[in-house]
């Protein structure tokens, strides 16, 4: 089993960053796809990014694409997700989770997070 523990969320004007983490227990983090997602109140859970056990593939979703850079330290069990120039529909809380293969549709992920909280303001 896996526990995931989101951090860096906060209040941010539009067009400013924010760099959430996703820290995980466990000595088989390494073996993982992590991936993020995002849910306003009201709106269905949506895709952000997706990187492989190495690092070498990336996925993003199409609101976040060429804002947004997820990284991972696996020597440090985490996960980053850089956000840039951020926007007001940005909004929501953004939960990590973990998946045996490479995907991101949130129905394969195993493990997740208890989220963190963005909100940016206009």
């Amino acid at each position: 089993q896996v526990q995931l523990v989101e951090s860096g969320g906060g209040l941010v004007q539009a067009g400013g960053s924010l760099r959430l983490s996703c820290t995980a227990s466990g000595r088989t983090f390494r073996n993982y796809v992590v991936g993020w997602f995002r849910q306003a109140p009201g709106k269905e859970r949506e895709f952000v990014s997706v990187i492989t056990q190495s690092g070498n593939s990336l996925t993003y979703g199409d609101a976040v694409r060429g804002r947004f850079t997820i990284s991972r330290d696996n020597a440090r069990n985490t996960v980053y997700l850089q956000m840039n120039s951020l926007k007001p529909e940005d909004t929501a809380q953004y939960r990590c989770a973990v998946a045996s293969t490479y995907t991101v549709r949130d129905v394969d992920f195993n493990y997740w997070g208890q989220g963190t909280q963005v909100t940016v303001s206009s």
